[in-house]
């Protein structure tokens, strides 16, 4: 069925979306020794790309809702993939800066349109699966990114990655021009709390200020993993740039691949018993990666550390698969795109702080201390999702 092959070619999307914004952390050590940067100045050359996609979120939320959601993520494609092949053509910081930035732009108008695109292709019996298989892509990207950069970094030069992947994005943009089809907004599966119309409206509904606060704290800690785990491992365990690139992501990814599909599955049949079943799956997840997270940082071992970074992986799935599915439970339909929006900007606004937060914290108490620590985060917002959930999504508040 075409709802299917909707997801088919998300999925091609979302691939370069994460390949494109995850391939310069494997060169950090390239750029650090031909540009001379400190890890602070590493650190706000991946925040940029965080701030300005959360301040460009709320406006790709909305327009997300008013346009053809066809047309942003095709066009938002092939932006963003020539300010990747952009990227290759830097030879100072702040050029890396600004187009860390603009790529962040473009980005960020992907995911409230392509959420919204797939809420309407698939109602609710099989929206968890769809999106978490979309989800898979995030995964697969960020490990073709982290892992091609490196070894095309070592051999090629740290430009090379960037070459290869904006090109081939952009030529996935003119083929989805063919493709991909805009469906009708209208469906019958209204979520059951706030109604009311607007930003206003969606922020007056209490579950989605918890799913949103819970969302920052999430992505704070993916934003630790993804900026400074590939120099993590270069540094503590002497691996070379093609290794680092592979193991900081490889584990993880396709980990959290097996745990968004067992996410989706467990949710959707969950949202069938009760109202906030998705939430109690990704509860589930960010408890269970409380541990996980805090080995990461504090062994010594490799067998150990891939034993870490594989649970905190698989954990990390059951979590991702239901970040939108459970946002569109209580949102209504014709403010998805604006909600998937807003979350998107508070929860990078916050991820945003990440990359820089640990380079300060590691120079007082080293990268493997600051790593471990942020596994009060996942505690923290884990029990506050379990509260939520309590609170707010009981028959009563129907």
């Amino acid at each position: 069925m075409y709802k299917w092959t909707v997801v088919a070619l998300l999925w091609l999307v979302c691939f370069f979306n994460y390949a494109d914004r995850q391939a310069i952390y494997s060169v950090f050590p390239l750029l650090k020794t031909e540009m001379g940067l400190s890890d602070v100045q590493l650190g706000v050359v991946g925040a940029s790309f965080m701030w300005v996609y959360a301040a460009a979120a709320p406006l790709a939320g909305i327009a997300g809702d008013r346009w053809a959601r066809k047309t942003i993520v095709v066009g938002g494609l092939i932006f963003w993939s020539l300010i990747t092949v952009a990227t290759a053509l830097s030879t100072q910081y702040s050029h890396l800066v600004v187009c860390r930035a603009l790529e962040g732009l473009g980005e960020a108008f992907y995911f409230p349109a392509s959420m919204s695109l797939l809420s309407d292709y698939h109602a609710p019996a099989t929206r968890s699966r769809a999106m978490s298989i979309h989800q898979s892509s995030v995964y697969a990207g960020t490990i073709a990114g982290g892992t091609v950069a490196g070894v095309m970094g070592q051999a090629l030069g740290w430009r090379s990655s960037f070459y290869l992947f904006g090109t081939l994005g952009a030529a996935l943009g003119l083929v989805l021009i063919v493709f991909l089809r805009e469906p009708a907004r209208e469906r019958i599966d209204e979520p059951m709390l706030e109604t009311s119309s607007g930003v206003a409206g969606i922020l007056k509904t209490p579950m989605v200020l918890i799913l949103m606060a819970v969302f920052v704290g999430a992505n704070f800690v993916a934003a630790i993993v993804l900026t400074w785990m590939p120099s993590f491992l270069s540094r503590k365990f002497g691996m070379s740039l093609g290794a680092a690139g592979f193991s900081s992501t490889a584990y993880l990814q396709i980990a959290s691949i097996l745990g968004v599909m067992t996410g989706g599955v467990l949710a959707d049949r969950l949202a069938q018993r009760q109202r906030g079943g998705r939430m109690m799956a990704q509860a589930i997840g960010l408890l269970a990666g409380v541990p996980f997270i805090f080995v990461t940082g504090w062994t010594l071992s490799v067998p150990i550390l891939i034993v870490a970074m594989t649970g905190f992986g698989y954990f990390k799935g059951l979590y991702d698969a239901n970040i939108w599915a459970s946002l569109h439970d209580v949102v209504p339909v014709r403010r998805r795109a604006t909600a998937v929006g807003l979350m998107n900007a508070v929860g990078w606004i916050g991820g945003g702080f990440a990359p820089v937060a640990i380079a300060i914290a590691a120079q007082h108490y080293g990268m493997s201390a600051a790593i471990s620590a942020s596994s009060i985060i996942y505690l923290v917002v884990g029990l506050l999702l379990v509260f939520g959930t309590a609170r707010f999504m009981r028959p009563s508040h129907a």
